[in-house]
């Protein structure tokens, strides 16, 4: 899936978009960097104004999951405020990437 390629909806992520971005993370059980990277997009969420954090179970959203081509936990989307993917990666991110990635989205 190349970036810009898709939209998301509100009702595909079971939660609202942000006001001008949304990270959205794609999570298992018992992934251990997926804990540490909830709390990287939720500190940055919380730093950036009009930025929403989703967290996905991966495992109750297969047929997404095979959509989007994600393989693999934590992987996470920073969508702009339409909906569209503008940046992906996968494994834990460093907060100053989230950032960065951001302004591809605002």
């Amino acid at each position: 899936m190349q970036p810009g390629a898709t939209a998301l909806t509100e009702q595909e992520l079971g939660s609202e978009l942000g006001e001008r971005a949304t990270l959205v993370q794609f999570s298992s059980a018992f992934c251990q960097p997926c804990r540490a990277t909830r709390r990287v997009l939720a500190d940055v969420a919380a730093m950036v104004e009009g930025v929403g954090h989703i967290e996905i179970d991966a495992e109750d959203h297969l047929e997404l999951m095979r959509r989007l081509e994600i393989d693999r936990t934590p992987t996470v989307l920073v969508l702009d405020a339409g909906g569209r993917v503008v940046r992906r990666a996968s494994g834990q991110p460093r907060k100053a990437d989230v950032i960065a990635a951001l302004g591809a989205a605002v």
